[in-house]
């Protein structure tokens, strides 16, 4: 009977408060952890392995990367491999003698020779290589976002979707990361007119097929790009990696997921909040954290070059004044620039801005051409 009414007396207090206290895990706020983040994968590329070192949940921008450790890689055949440091908390494998190996179990190892105070040895529990199928498909769709009216045009964007599947049942368990590229075209006639920028994913994009009745995935949706960039103004590309789990690792990307749909992204997670697969060999109740990660990985790429109704319009501001072309300029080029020089037209003028972005396209990308940029005509 006391336990009933205290019960009772808990859930007034609770339907009374009518909210929900954040929950903080209690981490020593004076210790920094040691932060392991990397993937090997069975293709012939460098492989990076990042150390850093981080303070509680509450200062996730407190990350020291972590220079002067020992750090390699075993295989199950009593194969090493020492990581080369290359600098910011990286160390590397050298693709000419390393590349992982379907079925193999791996294992890493951080000496962190001194770097802690403790001089403490870690270790991740061995990780086998499990194979990943081929992308099947990699496509696009045209989206209506908005009709189009009396007052306005119609606004569309795109989705980007992809099949895959595995007949062996050896892969239930995906990963996807992707990098996007695009063409930055200025619409004025300015010495770098014509850039190319890039980026990286910062969703996590899983997917778990051992509950299926086939292991297939159809019109899986990698990416949507809106209406409201400049990316599918000219030409985009979508370079997508598709990576084998295992179910621990799944399932590490899962708990990072619903965290990521909690603070925004990938990069806004506090890594102490899910715990990894690295372990201390002296202090085993020493906590790590990040995920050593062991896939297959397979790579396929997409070109849209397409027209697309209603984008937005990134350089309507660009224009601040117009001056006859005698007329001196005060700070031109470094709080001024031309867009529109009209010397020759009748009446001569020129046209300014104050926003270098709008003369310069290096402000948000390169003039250097991507290797791959025209491997789209190569298919036509």
């Amino acid at each position: 009977m006391i336990l009933y009414k205290s019960l009772m007396l808990l859930l007034i207090i609770l339907s009374a408060s009518g909210c929900i206290t954040k929950f903080m895990p209690e981490i020593d706020e004076s210790r920094e952890l040691l932060v392991v983040e990397g993937m090997i994968t069975d293709q012939l590329e460098t492989n990076r392995i990042r150390l850093t070192k981080s303070s509680s949940i509450d200062k996730k921008n407190l990350v020291k990367p972590v220079a002067g450790c020992i750090v390699s890689i075993s295989d199950d055949l009593d194969n090493s491999w020492l990581l080369k440091e290359s600098g910011n908390g990286n160390y590397i494998t050298d693709s000419l003698n390393f590349r992982g190996v379907v079925g193999r179990k791996y294992t890493l190892r951080v000496n962190s020779n001194g770097k802690f105070p403790n001089n403490y040895t870690y270790e991740s529990i061995p990780m086998e290589l499990k194979p990943v199928p081929e992308i099947d498909n990699l496509y696009w769709e045209r989206i209506l976002i908005e009709a189009e009216t009396e007052q306005r045009t119609a606004k569309e964007g795109c989705r980007i979707l992809i099949d895959t599947h595995d007949d062996s049942n050896k892969c239930n368990y995906y990963r996807w990361d992707y990098t996007e590229t695009w063409e930055i075209r200025l619409p004025y006639d300015v010495p770098n007119k014509i850039c190319w920028t890039s980026n990286k994913s910062s969703q996590i994009i899983i997917k778990n097929t051992s509950l299926l009745s086939a292991n297939s995935i159809s019109r899986f949706l990698l990416n949507f790009v809106s209406d409201k960039t400049d990316r599918l103004e000219d030409k985009y590309s979508l370079l997508v990696n598709q990576y084998s789990l295992s179910e621990e690792e799944f399932i590490y990307w899962d708990k990072m997921q619903l965290m990521s749909e909690q603070t925004g992204t990938l990069y806004d997670i506090t890594p102490s909040s899910v715990q990894g697969n690295i372990y201390c060999n002296e202090n085993p109740s020493e906590k790590v954290l990040g995920y050593f990660s062991v896939s297959a990985k397979r790579t396929r790429r997409i070109f849209i070059e397409e027209s697309f109704s209603g984008l937005v319009n990134l350089y309507i501001n660009c224009p601040v004044d117009t001056i006859p072309p005698w007329q001196p300029i005060p700070y031109l080029g470094t709080s001024v620039w031309v867009i529109i020089d009209g010397s020759m037209d009748m009446p001569p003028y020129k046209i300014l801005t104050d926003k270098k972005g709008c003369a310069d396209c290096t402000v948000r990308g390169t003039t250097i051409r991507p290797t791959f940029w025209d491997d789209d005509k190569l298919n036509r």
